[in-house]
């Protein structure tokens, strides 16, 4: 069975029973039943995962971070990046592991486990998720005029920058860093990188200018889930000012903009091939 998860929901907290506990060339992986923890993606590994702890019997053991893990139907158990399949996959059981260097021997299968998310950590991770897609959106809405042909849209409707060149992204507690590949295969699909070097200044002033609007807002934001599992589909939903925006995403999200004082970027365009894009929130 599929790890039920309640992260999407803001849970910290869970009562869960050991359903396997597995070695790792990173320690022990323990999984359950159910849990609060959101783990890394082996794919897409942009938002770490939780951290915290897990009580059983009087024992507790850390949880240094929850990643993915999987059963085949042949019974074979990957962990992490070994994971040789995309999640989801048919044939594969998906769950959720929680890392720790050992376990007493309380933690044995069946047994009830209190499960506790490191609260502080997960707001910031929270906080870092949402600003990095507003920092994307106010990215596309900044560079939306050097577009020659249309790209697609994005959760907005303007053309989306960010979907055509974003090859990496990571999170940390409150903030981001995107890397965004300005080559050849950009320029075909009609952007203009020369027009944008040249008014990078500006770019960015605008970006900061369009985030400060959005949160002054105060908008509130949210999970949307199909299911209760972890290889259900999520999205992370804000109502902004220019429409509701919905973003397929698996990570977790701050409940309102309110939540920041500030959001700013900074763009760095040293190599004229990478944009790289460090966003900064500042809790209110």
């Amino acid at each position: 069975m599929n790890t039920v998860i309640t992260f999407p929901g803001g849970s910290l907290v869970e009562q869960a029973l050991v359903v396997g506990v597995h070695a790792a060339p990173e320690g022990v992986v323990v999984v359950l039943d159910r849990t609060p923890f959101h783990p890394v993606d082996h794919t897409w590994p942009d938002q770490p995962g939780d951290s915290g702890a897990l009580r059983v019997a009087g024992a507790e053991v850390t949880v240094s971070e929850a990643v993915m893990a999987a059963v085949s139907d042949q019974g074979e158990v990957a962990v992490g990046a070994e994971i040789p399949v995309r999640r989801g996959a048919e044939g594969w059981t998906w769950l959720v592991g929680h890392r720790v260097e050992a376990v007493p021997s309380a933690f044995a299968a069946g047994a009830l486990v209190e499960a506790i998310v490191d609260a502080g950590r997960r707001a910031g991770l929270s906080r870092g998720h949402t600003a990095c897609h507003l920092a994307s959106l106010a990215l596309d809405l900044a560079v939306a005029d050097l577009w020659r042909k249309d790209p697609g849209s994005d959760a907005l409707g303007t053309p989306d920058f960010e979907g055509r060149a974003n090859q990496s992204s990571f999170i940390h507690e409150d903030g981001a860093v995107d890397e965004y590949r300005l080559g050849k295969s950009l320029r075909k699909a009609g952007f203009d990188t020369e027009g944008f070097a040249a008014t990078l200044a500006d770019r960015e002033e605008r970006i900061n200018a369009q985030l400060a609007a959005w949160v002054a807002s105060a908008a509130p934001s949210r999970i949307d889930v199909e299911g209760e599992t972890i290889v259900d589909r999520r999205r992370w939903v804000c109502a902004l000012p220019e429409g509701t925006a919905s973003i397929l995403c698996g990570g977790t999200h701050a409940t309102s903009l309110a939540e920041f004082a500030s959001i700013h970027v900074a763009l760095d365009l040293s190599d004229p091939q990478l944009l790289v894009m460090t966003t900064t929130a500042v809790p209110a």
